[in-house]
């Protein structure tokens, strides 16, 4: 609802991994070089690691976009799967027919794919995120998978991405045969205060902001100081700020209402009685606002206090505010009270 107000086309700081809004640092642009060769020439395993929310997902999604038509790809996004679980997954990804209901009848079909992939000059890659997750019997398994090869070259590229922890468990005694087999070894991190700035603009600039120094510079770095450089806690920062802005009808957000949408997200990690009064008071505020702002239908401002009759009144912008509020704070029954 606040997308007319700032001018935008679209939602600038959504935390979904969408490759158009892809900022590249030096770090994340080095991993991604990396990743594109790795595919491309068949280094073996490679290993992409980074702190939670740095752009891991959206890096590996930019990687397909990379690769032409003659890579195929499994990628795997859930992988507490156990092996067996993983390689039906990758089965299905790859579109492999007729594998056997047995673990030895999925192998052989899957090796029989890549040989014949292979024959025609195309290769085959396997991504699998949240990594870390992987037990350490799994992981072995994988690294049998990098067994299939011919004698000049790997038939499958593995890919393994994973928050830091991954590195200390690929340093298991258990695993040295799979540390071996890792060809490349990426890490992304944080964003310095800087790269935090433009990647802000840069989102802004992509959503089509009239004006992507719709934050201050001062707004800037408190985002980067609250946020620690970790582009998803940049976005849920960003995002929260323009909502404020909006109901506050500021056109340009500064650093008190970074602060503010700071204070609200803190307060929706429960912090206990006092934060959720807070959060109360800060939300009950806005909807005061909104009823006050011409929002309302003539003769309802006054009238509608609860948030299903401010719903009623107030159409879709209401109801999309509400809906934004339930997901940032957990339900807006929760902090109205039932």
């Amino acid at each position: 609802m606040y997308l007319s107000f700032y001018g935008l086309a679209e939602k600038p700081f959504n935390t979904t991994p969408d490759p158009r809004f892809l900022f590249l640092t030096p770090s994340h642009r080095e991993a991604l070089s990396q990743l594109v060769y790795g595919a491309r020439e068949g280094t073996g395993v490679i290993v992409l690691t980074g702190e939670v929310g740095t752009g891991k997902t959206t890096l590996l999604r930019t990687l397909l976009d990379r690769l032409d038509r003659t890579v195929a790809v499994a990628f795997v996004v859930t992988p507490m799967l156990g092996f067996e679980g993983l390689l039906e997954y990758i089965l299905e990804d790859l579109g492999v027919e007729a594998a056997g209901p047995s673990p030895a009848q999925r192998l052989i079909a899957l090796h029989g794919f890549l040989v014949q992939r292979a024959r025609t000059g195309q290769r085959t890659l396997v991504i699998i995120d949240e990594a870390q997750h992987l037990a350490p019997a799994t992981l072995e398994q994988i690294r049998l998978l990098s067994n299939f090869e011919t004698g000049s070259e790997k038939l499958l590229q593995i890919v393994l991405a994973g928050q830091p922890e991954l590195m200390a468990k690929l340093a298991l005694p258990e695993l040295r045969q799979l540390k071996q087999r890792v060809g490349l070894c990426c890490r992304i991190r944080p964003l310095t205060a800087p790269e935090t700035a433009h990647y802000v603009r840069t989102r802004l600039r992509v959503a089509g902001a009239p004006n992507p120094r719709l934050f201050t510079e001062r707004a800037l770095a408190r985002v980067h100081r609250y946020a620690g450089g970790i582009p998803r806690t940049i976005n849920l920062l960003c995002e929260h700020s323009l909502l404020i802005g909006y109901a506050d009808q500021v056109r340009r957000i500064d650093r008190g209402v970074v602060a503010e949408a700071r204070r609200a997200l803190r307060a929706d990690e429960g912090a206990g009685a006092e934060r959720g009064a807070a959060l109360r008071q800060w939300t009950v505020g806005r909807w005061r606002w909104l009823l006050g702002a011409g929002a309302v239908a003539a003769g309802a401002a006054g009238s509608v206090l609860w948030y299903r009759d401010a719903a009623a009144v107030l159409g879709g912008t209401v109801f999309a505010y509400g809906a934004k509020v339930t997901q940032l704070f957990g339900g807006v029954e929760a902090l109205f009270g039932r």
